[in-house]
């Protein structure tokens, strides 16, 4: 069980039987009454985000999350195919439980995939992924002192912004938790 005094972002608790990850909180002490703690929390299943006020000291429960390291390996009319890196065993994940982290997929990529009741809800992604670019504007002589930057196309087809220097063909790292350039690979 959790208190309200380890809520932290990223915090992943149950509520009613439902799975739900912190968004962002903030202790209140006003001068009159109780502490209170308030919560933007996210629906792990439904992606439905809600706010929701606990009194200070309430207890809520861990949720029944198993992580299990799989590879992805392919998409296909079912969805998204992961292969359990130990006991080879594939399952497959819709689009909608997958959300924004689609855009970083790449084959043979070694993600968690989150299991709430031994079905799977979601997956985290490494903190940086190398990838391919495959459409941008060349880049120009002189192009690296200042700190501009230009949209380029991925192979997974997320757009990035990269520095104005960098061009087609080239791989980058990327940040997954804000899709941001980080450096070249």
């Amino acid at each position: 069980m959790y208190t309200t005094s380890d809520f932290r972002k990223g915090l992943k608790i149950e509520l009613e039987g439902k799975p739900f990850i912190i968004i962002d909180f903030l202790h209140v002490k006003p001068g009159k009454g109780g502490a209170f703690v308030r919560t933007r929390l996210k629906n792990m299943e439904t992606g439905q985000v809600l706010e929701k006020t606990f009194r200070s000291g309430e207890k809520v429960e861990r949720p029944d999350l198993l992580e299990r390291e799989m590879q992805y390996l392919y998409q296909d009319a079912e969805g998204y195919c992961f292969m359990d890196n130990k006991n080879y065993e594939q399952i497959f994940i819709d689009e909608e439980h997958l959300g924004d982290t689609r855009s970083y997929l790449k084959e043979n990529i070694d993600v968690k995939v989150l299991l709430f009741n031994n079905e799977p809800i979601g997956i985290e992604l490494p903190t940086f992924v190398n990838l391919k670019i495959v459409q941008t504007d060349p880049g120009l002589r002189g192009d690296t002192a200042t700190g501009a930057t230009k949209p380029a196309t991925m192979e997974t087809g997320v757009v990035i912004q990269v520095p104005l220097f960098i061009n087609e063909g080239d791989e980058v790292k990327v940040d997954t938790r804000t899709g941001g350039y980080v450096e070249r690979a």
